[in-house]
Order: C-alpha cells, then sequence, then structure tokens
C-alpha cells in the first residue's frame, strides 16, 4: 500500500461496522414487512421485482461491511500482537496518545513511531490479503461514510505534508 490511510479508516469504522449491519437487518426486514401492503401511489416501489432488488442491494451492502470487519480482524491478528494492540486503543477505542504511551510505558516519541509501525504492517497486512488502496476504494464506493472517513486521514497527510515544507 502507498498510505496508511486505508489502515486508520478500517481501524476507525470498525466499531461501527456491527451496528450498521443490524440497521440493515432492520431495513430488510421493513422493507419485506412494507412490501405486503400496496398503495395505489406505491405499486411500483412495491412490485416484486423492485423489493427483490431492493433486498438484494441491501444484502450485498451487509456482507461487504462484514467482509471489511473479517479483513481487519485477518490483518490485526497477522502483525505483532503489541502493535495490533496499539492500533486497537488509538482507532477502535479512540483512546489519546498520552494514555496509550503511558499505558505501554512509552515515552511519546517511542509510542508514535510504534503506531507508525503498527498502520504500515496492518497496511502491509491488507495487502497480502489482496487489498490495496486502489481494491478497498473500488470495493467500498458506494459506502460514502467510510468514503468520508478515508477522505478526512487523506486530508489529514496532505495538510501534514504541506506544513513540513
Amino acid at each position: 500500500m502507498k498510505t496508511n490511510e486505508w489502515a486508520k479508516t478500517l481501524l476507525y469504522v470498525y466499531k461501527y461496522l456491527g451496528r450498521v449491519s443490524d440497521g440493515i437487518d432492520n431495513l430488510i426486514m421493513q422493507k419485506a414487512l412494507n412490501s405486503f401492503y400496496v398503495r395505489g401511489e406505491k405499486k411500483a416501489e412495491n412490485a416484486v421485482m423492485a423489493v427483490a432488488d431492493k433486498l438484494i442491494d441491501l444484502s450485498a451492502r451487509k456482507n461487504r461491511l462484514i467482509n471489511i470487519k473479517v479483513l481487519a480482524d485477518k490483518s490485526l491478528c497477522a502483525i505483532e500482537k503489541g502493535l495490533a494492540q496499539i492500533l486497537i486503543e488509538r482507532y477502535m477505542d479512540n483512546d489519546d496518545a498520552e494514555l496509550i504511551s503511558t499505558r505501554h510505558n512509552l515515552n511519546i516519541r517511542t509510542y508514535f513511531r510504534r503506531l507508525n509501525k503498527a498502520e504500515v504492517n496492518f497496511s502491509k497486512a491488507l495487502a497480502r490479503l489482496g487489498f490495496n488502496d486502489e481494491k478497498l476504494l473500488k470495493y467500498l464506493e458506494h459506502e460514502k461514510w467510510i468514503i468520508e472517513v478515508y477522505e478526512k486521514f487523506k486530508d489529514e497527510r496532505e495538510d501534514f505534508n504541506e506544513n513540513q515544507i
């Protein structure tokens, strides 16, 4: 992988994937139940094919989210345990740098070096599983909320690079 934005993105959204999947399950149930009640103004919306297409789309979306969660789990398992723990605390638990560095008995500079190493290793694990930057962008292109998180991390990197000049 060229950068660590996808690593940060997947780790950050990880905690929301289960809730979004549950929400999709609720949408599927509502759509299926509501298709029974056909009213004059909603006939086209409640047609069998339209309902089936919507249910298939929602199921595919849920599968993508579950696959992303499994991908993150496999990638975390593929890296050194201590580095994985730092990633979990930083992105999933949203702990701040000082708390994590104190917890692991690291000075702050060492913490940031380890965090960067963990992000790089996580990105490499993603790539070994066949998910590079381009594939992740294509795979998640319809998940606008995940793309927004990715863009935020990308903008932060660009701002940082501009300030270094």
